[in-house]
């Protein structure tokens, strides 16, 4: 009914009807949920990355798929190896980047006869996706 986009990214906890107490969607949480990692506890590489994305992407991909894609993706990374030719002439940050564009065009899918699809014919992602790849390398100067 496209009543939450951005009320709900700046924070309408109630989610009521303007100058009422009917709430449009109580089904709807405005809790998020919270998950604590603690970085320095572990040694990180180049390929562990954690995935903060809307729920544009998770509505139509699993965990294991978006892992499966990043693992793809982020093929043998070491960004102090100048010879592996895949980021041989490429900055890190810019890859994370890239990462994240081919998740969201893997929730979106492509343009078919029947609407986006994705893999195995199922229907791609009709909301919006917003996807970060986050490297967590960066958590090893932390210990």
């Amino acid at each position: 009914m496209a009543t939450i986009g951005v009320t709900r990214g700046l924070g309408d906890h109630d989610l009521k009807v303007h100058d009422s107490n009917i709430y449009i969607k109580p089904f709807l949480s405005s809790a998020p949920e919270v998950r604590v990692y603690d970085l320095s506890k572990y040694e990180h590489g180049a390929d562990d990355v954690l995935i903060l994305a809307t729920d544009g992407l998770w509505d139509v991909l699993s965990n294991e798929e978006v892992a499966e894609a990043i693992t793809q993706f982020l093929p043998n990374c070491d960004p102090d190896d100048p010879h592996k030719n895949f980021r041989k002439n490429m900055k890190l940050n810019h890859l994370y980047t890239l990462a994240a564009q081919d998740l969201v065009m893997r929730a979106r899918g492509v343009l078919k006869d029947r609407g986006w699809r994705i893999s195995n014919d199922r229907l791609g992602s009709g909301d919006d996706i917003s996807v970060y790849v986050i490297p967590l390398i960066h958590g090893n100067k932390l210990s």
